[in-house]
């Protein structure tokens, strides 16, 4: 009797954190299918408004970076300062509102001003959800729990390419934008509900002083600045974005351009390759850094820095080869190992700074980073496409090689994981 009254309010706990953990996972995949959806119709739309490779980038890309990477360092101040489970729920019911404005567009400016209010929608969804999973999970579980929490974004990514290129084949491109977003708004009534807003630093050692104030951006910075794992995992995490994610933003666009399939053909094969590939591999990220983070916390480095250099290999084949059956075989590696940093990074934002100043630091990040993704990915290759064009025998090959030349930046990337280790040890909170 003894022992079920001890066990039962642990049980609850663990219940209570692991509901937590799977509706911010929710919330988090419909963040990124809410973008990957607009991302699949980059065809079907440089068709309707006659774009170039250069105008759909800034349209389906560039508008939404803009209002979320100015507005994130401010949300992720306010993350750091309110209630970060009311702030989830009004991110998801704005973003969730302007996804379906985005479907109900006739004109590109329509969609491109409905695109900028996504943007600060989405700002502020993920630093929030990141700083009240950490009062969840102590720090050793963080490791495991932001692994599982990243599983949003390959399933978010799955269901936002596979499901908009079915409602496009079948009822045009605005469709899956219209699902997408209607889908939020129930859940954001969910979260604002069913959750509640834990204490602020509640699972670490180190409880913060209640009577010193919340540092702002700037002693954040310079936090940052002294303390070189920190620094290094959130440059690393900006180039590994760009030569994953950024190059997958084109990859719909690649399998139509150059082996001719449908929208609906091209988001189903890479949906299932996000949704199957990547889920396994997030899992199996969970479960070797649950192993071997214990032993050693460089493994958190280690381990991205040696992915996304073995990446490089599959990402070169894909977009070079000729062949769709050795391009789809590339992908099936590629795209999960392009996934596999969002698990250790998003832990390490929380374990290498202090309570008090999570918010910002994953704010600091989603900056970086979606600037990578969200401004230099689609301008920078779409922009380039149209540049190289002219100067290659066949100018349709052009985003072909482009593509070929930004995979080998995992290198780069990869490097900034390793010098990360070098002080993490020291550094982990």
């Amino acid at each position: 009797m003894s022992g079920t009254t001890i066990d039962a309010p642990r049980r609850r706990w663990l219940n209570r954190r692991n509901y937590v953990l799977l509706i911010l996972t929710t919330v988090y995949a419909l963040n990124i299918a809410d973008r990957f959806v607009l991302g699949t119709l980059i065809e079907p739309i440089k068709a309707e408004f006659h774009l170039s490779d250069g105008g759909v980038a800034f349209l389906t890309g560039v508008a939404l970076a803009i209002f979320y990477v100015t507005a994130g360092i401010p949300l992720g101040l306010l993350a750091d300062r309110t209630n970060r489970r009311n702030m989830i729920a009004w991110a998801l019911l704005i973003w969730s509102s302007f996804t379906l404005l985005c479907g109900f567009s006739q004109t590109y400016w329509q969609l491109l001003l409905a695109r900028l209010g996504v943007g600060v929608g989405e700002a502020g969804g993920t630093p929030p959800s990141q700083s009240l999973l950490a009062d969840e999970f102590p720090a050793a579980s963080r490791g495991p729990a932001m692994s599982i929490f990243s599983i949003g974004s390959t399933m978010g990514a799955a269901l936002g390419m596979a499901g908009a290129g079915w409602l496009t084949d079948l009822y045009g491109w605005r469709q899956g934008l219209i699902v997408f977003g209607a889908i939020g708004l129930p859940l954001a009534l969910l979260v604002r509900f069913s959750l509640r807003e834990p204490v602020r630093g509640a699972t670490d050692e180190v409880q913060p002083d209640p009577a010193v104030s919340a540092p702002g951006i700037v002693d954040t910075l310079r936090f940052i600045r002294r303390h070189p794992a920190v620094f290094h995992v959130l440059v690393g995490a900006t180039i590994v974005t760009f030569s994953g994610a950024g190059l997958l933003w084109w990859t719909s666009a690649f399998l139509m351009r150059f082996h001719g399939l449908s929208a609906g053909q091209a988001g189903m094969s890479l949906g299932i390759m996000s949704a199957v590939g990547g889920s396994i591999a997030m899992l199996g990220t969970a479960w070797v850094m649950a192993r071997l983070v214990s032993h050693d916390p460089r493994w958190q480095v280690w381990l991205v820095a040696l992915v996304s250099i073995a990446a490089i290999v599959p990402g070169v084949v894909a977009y070079s080869t000729n062949s769709f059956n050795a391009a789809t075989l590339a992908l099936w590696i590629f795209v999960p190992a392009s996934c596999i940093y969002i698990g250790p990074t998003l832990a390490l934002c929380q374990s290498l700074v202090p309570a008090e100043m999570r918010g910002q630091t994953v704010a600091i990040l989603l900056f970086t980073a979606n600037i990578a993704n969200l401004v230099v990915a689609p301008q920078l290759i779409g922009s380039a496409s149209d540049f190289v064009g002219p100067f290659l025998n066949d100018p349709h090959q052009s985003l072909r090689w482009v593509l070929v030349a930004c995979s080998f930046t995992g290198v780069w990337g990869a490097w900034h994981y390793y010098a990360a280790g070098r002080t993490i040890r020291e550094d982990i909170t």
